[in-house]
């Protein structure tokens, strides 16, 4: 698939910097409506959509969800019906007209004039056509992650978070640890040199099985394979991509932002081989090395039964350790240990648990919207879902993957074109057999 398959319809030629210029005008007082827009409502099993938009809206006064658009009918109406019940009339006014289904629905949706923000929480294959569009149409943006599934993806979102600084539009990343208060506490003081120079990093993300939609009759494959989007890397990019990309970016933040120059990888398909979890591996084990030659073993797992489940990072460094737990049982929070000096932990406060990061990053943006001063997170929510497509191809592909490599890779995943019909299921990779493109 090339990087112009996805034909587009037209949208607004109003000059961006006047409809950018005006916006922030409007909202610099903070007594007006900031109206929104959900693309990516999420089914009855799962989906970040509707939470998002929870999170929106109840970001501060003057916040409504006035417009929605899903490629299935079922998926709106569930999240409409929940939003409605949940959060009432003046925080949902979603009427017939402003209702969109179908492949074009989140073009139709970023034609209207008065959306000024717009949620991005489809299946993560989509991110990029949809955020292209969204910046192209001057709307601010909170995009959930990962941001995209290949190197064809990952430049188009490039292209779209500079466009995005030149219009001068606030863009949000759902990588939401970014957004916890005693993460950036922690982090805050490792930076500050609390445990030294960084030698190395562990991060795992070993879970359970997440839920899966039985196929029914009259679905053909591309619908049966978008409402079960976990399981195919056209669409999530595999679980090292979609899920892990939260961890990969907390090391990323330990790291200031650099990046690793090169990751070798394994992994497979071991317990979760029925046809309906699609094509992906349930585990992964990538050790990411830095041009300073610090390393970062990288380790997840999506597997049932009764085995361990730990989310947690540990870094080390020359004065000290720093560790991170956020699942149970091993839940620690956060803790450094210098070497022959006093422990700190991260204490919870009443304040610190309330609203949390999933709100957090939703009042930050209403907040850079009413004051006119744009956030723009997409640097990082860009260069850490490459990071974590560039484990998935070496755990894929069993060869040693640069960050050039991934960068430029020319392998678009997915149909040629989006539509409704066959697809047959790409075949499990193989190391040493699927090839780098």
């Amino acid at each position: 698939m090339t990087e112009q398959t996805h034909s587009r319809r037209g949208f607004l030629t109003t000059s961006a910097a006047t409809f950018v210029a005006l916006g922030t005008a409007a909202h610099a007082a903070g007594n007006d409506t900031i109206r929104v827009g959900l693309i990516g409502c999420g089914s009855p099993r799962g989906g970040r959509g509707r939470g998002a938009a929870e999170n929106c809206v109840n970001a501060g006064p003057g916040v409504k969800l006035v417009a929605m658009a899903d490629l299935f009918k079922d998926h709106l109406d569930f999240t409409l019906d929940f939003l409605n019940k949940k959060l009432g009339k003046d925080k949902v006014d979603v009427p017939e007209e402003r209702r969109f289904v179908g492949w074009d629905a989140y073009q139709r949706l970023l034609e209207g004039k008065d959306i000024d923000l717009v949620i991005l929480a489809s299946p993560p294959g989509f991110r990029p056509i949809h955020l292209e569009a969204a910046v192209r149409a001057g709307k601010h943006v909170f995009a959930e992650k990962p941001v995209a599934v290949d190197g064809p993806g990952i430049r188009t979102v490039l292209r779209a978070v500079e466009e995005a600084k030149g219009k001068n539009l606030s863009l949000v990343s759902g990588l939401c640890w970014r957004y916890d208060t005693g993460m950036r506490e922690t982090f805050k003081r490792v930076h500050a040199g609390a445990i030294g120079d960084i030698l190395a990093m562990q991060t795992s993300y070993v879970t359970g099985e997440l839920w899966h939609v039985e196929r029914r009759e009259g679905w053909s494959d591309v619908e049966w394979q978008v409402r079960n989007w976990l399981y195919f890397s056209w669409l999530s990019g595999d679980f090292n991509v979609e899920q892990h990309v939260h961890s990969l970016d907390k090391m990323a933040w330990v790291m200031k932002d650099e990046y690793p120059v090169k990751a070798m990888g394994l992994g497979g398909r071991q317990v979760r081989t029925q046809p309906e979890f699609g094509h992906i591996y349930d585990h992964h084990s990538v050790v990411y090395e830095y041009k300073n030659g610090v390393k970062l073993f990288s380790n997840c797992r999506q597997q049932p039964g009764k085995i361990v489940h730990d989310v947690s990072d540990h870094i080390w460094g020359t004065q000290g350790v720093c560790h991170i737990e956020t699942s149970r049982p091993t839940k620690g929070g956060f803790r450094i240990k210098p070497h022959g000096g006093q422990a700190w932990a991260y204490r919870e406060t009443a304040d610190s648990l309330n609203p949390g990061m999933y709100q957090n990053e939703h009042d930050e943006l209403i907040a850079s919207i009413r004051t006119g001063k744009p956030i723009n997170n997409g640097d990082y929510m860009t260069k850490s879902s490459l990071m974590a497509i560039m484990g998935r191809m070496a755990t894929y592909t069993g060869q040693e993957i640069t960050w050039e490599m991934a960068l430029n890779s020319k392998e678009r995943l997915g149909p040629e074109n989006l539509a409704f019909g066959p697809y047959p299921v790409p075949p499990v990779a193989r190391p040493g057999e699927t090839k780098f493109v």
